[in-house]
């Protein structure tokens, strides 16, 4: 797999990765702390919104500072990286946010946390196959590093609740 390839594939699994973790993360904790679900829903697309740019143009200044003191004289690669991983993480955003928008507050939380922890499962066992490592071991990682992070978003939910 060339360089330019192995980019690509950083910057869409990070952002989908990223995506799932933070933004269940985020929904979830405030969930957590509010049943307003007005203000889980703005809270999940700031979130998904300010991330995903944040996370792309960050992406393309990082690949662009490495094609930089390669002396690599490309635009093309920083800003399809770049594009890359906002898209990941725009489309890895709405998997926690879609079932706080489509099922009653009393339990789309506990959806969209299954929902992520699937979806983190999945990327995993995905990353695993294209990486040529353990299909299943790939998945339990980003699963148990995705859920630690989802089970620390409700601790901090339940002591701030308002």
């Amino acid at each position: 797999m060339n360089a330019v390839k192995k980019e690509y594939l950083q910057s869409s699994i990070f952002g989908f990765n990223d995506a799932l973790v933070s933004t269940t993360g985020v929904i979830v904790g405030v969930s957590t702390g509010t049943n307003d679900k007005s203000i889980v829903i703005l809270a999940g697309v700031v979130t998904i919104l300010v991330e995903a740019l944040s996370m792309g143009a960050g992406q393309y200044s990082s690949s662009k500072s490495i094609h930089q003191l390669d002396k690599i004289d490309t635009f093309k690669v920083p800003v399809i990286s770049g594009a890359i991983m906002f898209i990941s993480y725009f489309l890895g955003g709405l998997v926690p946010l879609l079932p706080i928008l489509l099922f009653p507050m009393e339990y789309s939380r506990d959806v969209a946390i299954i929902a992520s922890l699937v979806g983190l499962f999945v990327l995993g066992f995905y990353k695993g196959k294209i990486v040529k490592v353990s299909p299943l071991k790939s998945a339990l990682e980003i699963l148990i590093i995705g859920g630690i992070a989802t089970a620390i978003g409700i601790i901090v939910g339940n002591i701030l609740a308002v």
